[in-house]
């Protein structure tokens, strides 16, 4: 498997049989499956607290680490594929609809360049 042949559908349902095959459906109500991608994005950025950008790069480089990083980001993704399979949310659409909004709030030619946030464009 990897991103090039992999469908978000195929994603769901590995998480999906991973649960159920533990009998989690009890503890993954929507509140619970967000504190899990809250708790396992804050474990990803503890990992580059206080790293300057040359140090992160470095990190990247170093197997270990790598796998490290992969691990929280891969489990960050868990959560995240499993609140939108547990309540028929379709990613895709989703991450669609949301980029039409970021193209109207960030028109290219304000935003080209910068960092601002949309409020801040206007």
């Amino acid at each position: 498997m990897d991103d090039s042949v992999t469908t978000v559908a195929e994603l769901k349902q590995i998480v999906k049989e991973f649960s159920d095959a533990r009998d989690w459906d009890g503890f993954h109500g929507a509140k619970d499956l967000t504190i899990g991608i809250v708790t396992e994005a804050s474990e990803l950025l503890q990992d580059f607290r206080f790293k300057s950008d040359d140090e992160v790069e470095e990190m990247f480089k170093d197997p270990i680490r790598a796998e490290m990083i992969g691990d929280e980001i891969a489990d960050t993704l868990y959560f995240i594929l499993r609140l939108a399979q547990k309540y028929d949310l379709d990613l895709s659409q989703e991450l669609q609809r949301k980029m039409k909004k970021n193209a109207i709030n960030y028109p290219v030619e304000k935003s080209r360049g910068s960092n601002k946030k949309y409020s801040e464009l206007r």
